[in-house]
């Protein structure tokens, strides 16, 4: 499995990738595969802002349905919209296309964010 080095991760399994005051959101290669199959992505919380741990949608695997927890505050500015269609993309490309949200960063405390080797161990690899 493959956890990009340019990544921040959360133990929840979500991943982070900053760029100035935005910040981009998905999930990782660990969790779609623990998932199985993605059928379905919901995020009802576009233009609301929401503080790091709380649920801003979910995903729903062909075994499961899961939370996905923000892992810094912000607000959240655009869903991707490609997944409404293409929800697999999670599973095919995590870290690309497969990306959820995006963010604007309004507290940018990141305190308990891993980097990659931190969130390797935390699963095993």
């Amino acid at each position: 499995m493959k956890f990009p080095q340019e990544l921040k991760y959360t133990k929840d399994h979500e991943w982070v990738k900053i760029e100035g005051d935005i910040a981009i959101i998905g999930i990782t290669e660990f969790a779609q595969k623990e998932l199985g199959d993605i059928v379905y992505v919901e995020v009802e919380t576009v233009g609301e802002t929401i503080q790091a741990g709380e649920v801003f949608g979910s995903v729903e695997a062909v075994k499961t349905v899961s939370d996905l927890f923000m892992p810094i505050t912000g607000e959240i500015l655009e869903f991707n919209e490609e997944l409404n269609s293409s929800p697999e993309l999670v599973n095919d490309s995590p870290y690309e296309s497969g990306w959820m949200i995006k963010i604007k960063i309004s507290d940018d405390s990141q305190a308990d964010l891993l980097d990659a080797a931190e969130y390797s161990e935390l699963v095993g690899e």
